[in-house]
């Protein structure tokens, strides 16, 4: 009887844990993307996706944890099960939808690019015809470049991370760089090194390839954690958390309209 009792007792409590979700929450993470995820000299990941990470994980009641990750790799090492989402400026889009499902959208802003201050290009793949943009590799960027620009003679490179591609722009090795205009005034125009540089509008719009703005991705059979982390958004943008959060790195709303 007793025995009966403790095993009861047992599975109760595996069932309460079950029910109350994982413990801890492992968010896939490329740190060279500030001002949503970077790192400081100490090795700190700090960042609006970090802050919101934090903010999600304390409203389910877990620890985050953050596995560092390359971006062009980081669905392939969802889906090997190396970390629980994917928590690393990742727009929601189609394409990725086919292989991961996401969260509701965490934010949503432009991508643009960014050329010499001196220069006249523009957006437009006539401007840019025979010149030499740079991209961050498996982005919405790099698929808006082959989609427009490269059919029109414009020379696309692929980089690893944003500071490369960043760097061969400074010393003249590209001719303009298109990324999120939130990391690109944050992590270069801002900065010194960014100074000779400005922003061509009109942003880059494409329904098609950026989606309805950044989510979290987490694996198709993963549901019950898919429901928690929307559950866990929701309740952070009614109580003000994600206002807060918001507002230490943008002067704007990032969620969008």
């Amino acid at each position: 009887m007793k025995k009966n009792l403790v095993l009861g007792v047992m599975a109760l409590l595996c069932l309460q844990v079950f029910a109350q979700g994982p413990a801890v929450v492992r968010f896939g993470v490329e740190a060279t993307y500030a001002p949503f995820e970077s790192k400081l000299p100490d090795g700190q990941l700090v960042g609006f996706e970090i802050d919101l990470g934090k903010a999600i994980c304390q409203k389910m009641g877990a620890k985050c944890e953050w596995v560092e990750n390359d971006f062009d790799s980081i669905i392939p090492a969802l889906l090997a099960k190396k970390f629980d989402a994917i928590l690393s400026g990742m727009n929601i889009n189609e394409t990725r939808k086919k292989q991961i499902n996401f969260t509701e959208k965490i934010h949503s802003i432009p991508g643009a690019l960014v050329v010499k201050a001196d220069s006249n290009l523009t957006a437009a793949a006539e401007s840019l015809r025979g010149k030499t943009v740079g991209v961050q590799q498996g982005t919405t960027y790099e698929a808006y470049g082959r989609k427009y620009w490269s059919p029109k003679g414009v020379n696309l490179v692929t980089y690893k991370s944003v500071d490369l591609a960043q760097a061969d722009l400074v010393v003249g090795r590209l001719d303009g760089f298109a990324d999120n205009a939130s990391v690109m005034q944050e992590s270069f125009l801002s900065k010194p090194a960014g100074k000779p540089f400005k922003m061509v509008l009109p942003y880059l719009r494409d329904q098609e390839i950026f989606g309805v703005g950044g989510g979290i991705g987490v694996r198709k059979e993963d549901t019950d954690l898919l429901a928690r982390l929307n559950k866990a958004i929701a309740e952070i943008r009614k109580d003000g958390t994600y206002d807060q959060i918001a507002r230490k790195y943008f002067s704007f709303d990032p969620y969008g309209d």
